[in-house]
């Protein structure tokens, strides 16, 4: 065998006690006193009480989950599942606790030591999100694997651990998803645009719950979507390798025990390249913020794929492996720029411009660059798939998700910064400390949006491999017991599958919409009721009732997200088990290709929204106040929804949908 089974355990421990350390430097940091340290209590509590909130009702509908594996499919396959949720369960509440201790000392340091000192904390507490993730996805998968991995028969438990993932994620990201943009739009609406305050005024009752969602939504809820994914593609790669004949056994180098470890042990050097890629951004955080952000992503995506091509060849692999995952690698970061470019460069400023006659201009030419994003990330990823087969075959696919996945621990960590980031202006802003200080969260907060932005077309590129991996699988494993299984487009049952995989996109999208749109209503009532009940709230002499607008946004989100997520897990149960097989793998066809469409679609057109809307906060075309502005924050809060709950709820989608196909498998042959 490759590695020694405890490999990816200790990897995981080790950097499990990375996040440790870099949490005790973070907690180190000064918290500030009086009002400043009151604000970020308050946010941390909100957001704390949300989380054991959301995982009570998670913890029951994982406790029948539970239940239906073990009675149909052995206690191993329910074992993974419930390591899978809670190692899941765990990565996310870990990082959402230590982001909500790190924005208030952000604050802090960005008024008493400036911008390096502020992006290191910021930055910090987004890295214990990242090494996190990874690391709670080794220790969980390495368990398993040591468990099961000498089996071939046992070996396809560990599917349940994905399977538990995902549904931790599901729940998590649309659930938080649906508390921050409620809180968003409604503070927006009535803050900005009908009392005419400042974002992140201490007279917003708001505001306190927008800045709570930025962590349940962004963080944690961020945190579980790229989890599963992460998880998804690894043992995706394993069960492909299992699944493999002879002959292509031999062409990658013959030796399938090689095979089946290696996406654990890449996943370990992309750890360790993480590490390091933390450390870069420490050592050149006095310069920009972007370029210490840039440097780290980038130096350890090379550093990783240099040192996935002598672990691949050292032990015998066909370099033909390395070339998937070169491309893997590659892939993510084309996706990356191309995101960058369509939510930070000159889109933003055609959209800004837009505002000058209103804004249903705003809202056309944003959804004209969202459609018009839509189509070289996708020919990105068709390369990726295409080179991929090309070179390895069906498990080239599954490695290059791997490759784009392994240095998870600096991606999220940049992505789990911009909450940070973004919260620590608000507490400078409802603290009131100072202009000086606003501008360097500002600055921050700005190169956050961007690397959020970059974060969620990776994390959607991510998922469409992952996804398609984990079908490749499903396809593999149901051709081992029938032979003349085949997805063919002329025939009937398949393409009936297609359309209707196609439904569920349109109807979760719908279901998140209007989760939002019926929270934002309640809360954009109560804001505009404490405005007009509480004597002097508007001239700064009364405080607002912040708890009540939490509980607005608590209420909405716990109460939505079940509808969605039981669709997500039952539709393949009911389309597997009345229409077969077949169906079933046309019905993930057609919810993968439309999954990924919208995500990007959605992810990328209500990121130059939002960014458009800072660009005319900027001083241009009018500034704040102005006409133009108006437009834009109404263009920012139709894009609230789309990209911080739709879009990214689509990836979690496909691949719970793709997952649950795979672990049933054995029950529809």
């Amino acid at each position: 065998m490759l590695l020694n089974p405890l490999m990816p355990i200790f990897f995981g421990l080790f950097g499990l006690l990375c996040a440790f350390i870099v949490y005790l430097q973070v907690k180190s940091a000064n918290e500030g006193t009086g009002r400043v340290k009151e604000i970020g209590d308050e946010i941390h509590l909100g957001a704390m009480v949300f989380m054991a909130a959301e995982y009570k009702i998670l913890s029951m509908f994982c406790v029948i989950c539970l239940a239906a594996l073990y009675y149909f499919l052995g206690w191993e396959t329910a074992l993974a599942f419930f390591l899978g949720a809670l190692c899941s369960g765990s990565a996310g509440y870990i990082g959402m606790y230590t982001a909500t201790k790190a924005n208030v000392r952000t604050a802090v340091a960005a008024s008493e030591g400036g911008a390096a000192s502020a992006l290191n904390v910021a930055f910090f507490g987004g890295s214990i999100m990242g090494l996190t993730v990874a690391a709670m996805g080794l220790v969980g998968i390495g368990i398993l694997f040591y468990n099961f991995g000498g089996d071939l028969k046992q070996i396809h438990a560990i599917e349940g651990f994905a399977m538990g993932a995902s549904s931790v994620a599901l729940f998590s990201r649309v659930g938080g998803g649906i508390f921050t943009k409620s809180a968003d739009v409604g503070a927006d609406l009535v803050g900005k645009v009908e009392a005419g305050i400042p974002e992140d005024d201490p007279r917003n009752p708001g505001v306190i719950a927008d800045n709570v969602g930025d962590n349940v939504g962004d963080v944690a809820g961020m945190g579980s979507d790229i989890f599963e994914s992460y998880c998804g593609s690894i043992i995706a790669s394993i069960i492909l390798a299992t699944t493999m004949s002879a002959s292509s056994v031999s062409l990658l180098g013959g030796d399938v025990n090689a095979l089946i470890g290696m996406p654990l042990v890449l996943a370990s050097v992309g750890l360790i390249c993480s590490i390091l890629g933390i450390l870069t951004v420490r050592v050149f955080s006095s310069s920009s913020p972007e370029m210490a952000l840039r440097y780290g992503t980038i130096g350890s995506a090379i550093l990783f794929i240099v040192a996935a091509y002598f672990t691949i060849t050292s032990v015998g692999v066909s370099a033909n492996v390395w070339i998937a995952v070169l491309i893997g690698a590659i892939g993510g970061i084309v996706v990356g720029l191309i995101t960058e470019y369509y939510t930070g460069g000159k889109p933003v400023r055609k959209i800004a411009e837009g505002g000058e006659t209103g804004a249903a201009t705003i809202m056309i030419t944003g959804l004209a660059v969202g459609m018009q994003s839509v189509a070289i990330p996708v020919l990105a990823i068709v390369v990726i798939i295409f080179t991929a087969n090309s070179f390895a075959g069906l498990y080239g696919v599954g490695m290059a998700a791997v490759g784009m996945l392994s240095t998870v621990g600096i991606t999220m960590a940049i992505d789990a910064y911009g909450p940070v980031a973004d919260n620590a202006g608000g507490i400078a802003e409802m603290s009131e400390m100072g202009n000086e200080t606003r501008e360097i969260t500002d600055s921050l907060d700005e190169v956050g949006n961007t690397t959020a932005a970059i974060g969620k077309g990776f994390a959607i590129s991510a998922a469409a491999l992952a996804a398609l991996a984990l079908i490749s699988a499903y396809i593999e494993k149901i051709s081992g017991s029938d032979s003349s299984f085949v997805l063919a487009i002329n025939d009937p049952l398949v393409l009936a599958g297609m359309f209707l995989g196609g439904i569920f996109p349109f109807l979760v999208s719908s279901m998140t919409m209007t989760a939002v749109g019926d929270a934002a209503f309640d809360m954009i009532k109560e804001i505009r009721r404490q405005f007009k009940e509480i004597p002097g709230l508007l001239e700064g002499k009364a405080k607002p009732d912040t708890a009540k607008c939490v509980d607005i946004a608590t209420k909405a989100a716990l109460r939505k997200m079940i509808a969605p997520g039981a669709l997500a897990v039952l539709a393949p149960v009911v389309v597997g088990t009345i229409l077969g097989p077949k169906a079933l793998g046309g019905m993930l066809g057609g919810a993968l290709i439309c999954c990924v469409m919208m995500a990007l679609m959605m992810a990328n057109a209500g990121g130059a929204w939002d960014n458009a809307k800072k660009y005319v906060e900027k001083g241009n075309l009018g500034g704040k106040g102005s006409e133009v502005h108006k437009a834009a924050v109404v263009g920012d809060t139709v894009g609230d929804p789309l990209k911080d709950t739709s879009g990214p709820s689509m990836n979690i989608l496909i691949n719970v949908m793709a997952i649950v196909s795979l672990v049933i498998a054995p029950l529809l042959v």
